[in-house]
């Protein structure tokens, strides 16, 4: 989900990204309140948290992008942000048939910057029924201008029973290299439950972040037992709950340093990405500014058990 609704004070603090990692070398002057030269020196200068997806080993860098709002953003400004994406190590782009034009907008800046055999593209379906699901993943080809895709979903579970064959035979056919199914509603996550017991899937995708925990007490769980790679949408609470915009103009906690957070988006998304059981977070983003700074992310410490339980004691006492 897009996170370009954050309110301005989630940003002061925030370290100027460009000149930070471009340069690795020093800090910006108005660094967060928590970090300290050297915290944030060795986060930049780290390499990005890799997870493995259990079906293949494969790694994926811990932190990539939803493109839900790239249908609505300028050409040239997706464009650069895929390309400083990869600059920084990143690789995951979520996009859907649904999400108007994403898919065209992808397409295109990855032919222009000859970057797609550095990006894992995800998409879903855009339809549930059949004749009509596999014309929309035809189209999903076209627009992103790519022979395969790396991983194919059911979107929101519709269409399950019916769309599971297709993807085996795109799976077996090299149309896709992985196939799953998301959910972004609490409500349907005994669905997605289901569907982790009775198909082979390679990835799910659900809603998670340190305000919407309900996944951590059944999904993730049944994802880690069954070695299913988890992809985390609204880590940042979305558009219509964004995380930073309940802060009310707080700082961030002192000990923020433990885990090199240098920003709110940074400590809530290193939550996300420290629970074993998630492979990649895909905040939204169209500003060059909040994808560096997602980024940075993942990099430098993650919280460990009793640090995880720590925030979220904090965050439930914010009021």
């Amino acid at each position: 989900m897009d996170d370009d609704h954050r309110s301005m004070v989630s940003r002061r603090g925030f370290l100027r990204s460009a000149a930070l990692i471009g340069s690795a070398v020093g800090l910006a002057a108005d660094a967060a309140p928590g970090a300290t030269a050297a915290s944030s020196k060795r986060m930049i200068a780290s390499s990005p948290i890799m997870r493995a997806i259990p079906a293949t080993h494969e790694r994926l860098p811990a932190v990539g992008v939803g493109a839900n709002a790239f249908r609505n953003a300028n050409y040239n400004e997706v464009r650069d942000l895929l390309r400083r994406m990869v600059e920084l190590g990143g690789s995951v782009v979520d996009t859907a048939a649904a999400y108007g034009e994403s898919e065209a907008v992808i397409g295109k800046a990855l032919e222009e910057l000859g970057l797609r055999d550095k990006l894992f593209l995800a998409t879903k379906f855009g339809e549930s029924e059949l004749a009509a699901a596999k014309n929309s993943f035809e189209r999903s080809r076209l627009s992103l201008r790519t022979t395969a895709v790396d991983l194919l979903q059911i979107h929101s579970l519709q269409g399950l029973e019916l769309l599971m064959p297709l993807m085996q035979e795109y799976k077996a056919a090299g149309k896709i290299r992985y196939l799953g199914v998301t959910t972004s509603r609490e409500e349907q996550h005994p669905a997605l439950l289901a569907a982790l017991q009775k198909y082979a899937l390679d990835f799910v995708q659900v809603d998670y972040s340190l305000a919407n925990r309900a996944a951590a007490q059944t999904v993730l769980p049944a994802a880690l037992e069954r070695g299913v790679a988890v992809l985390i949408n609204m880590p940042l609470g979305g558009r219509r709950a964004s995380l930073m915009q309940e802060l009310g103009g707080r700082q961030l906690p002192a000990w923020a340093e433990d885990i090199d957070a240098a920003s709110w988006s940074q400590f809530f998304l290193k939550y996300v990405i420290g629970h074993p059981a998630v492979t990649c977070a895909i905040p939204g983003s169209t500003k060059l500014a909040h994808l560096e700074d997602n980024q940075l992310a993942a990099r430098g410490r993650l919280p460990d058990a009793p640090l995880r339980l720590r925030m979220e004691k904090f965050w439930d006492a914010k009021t």
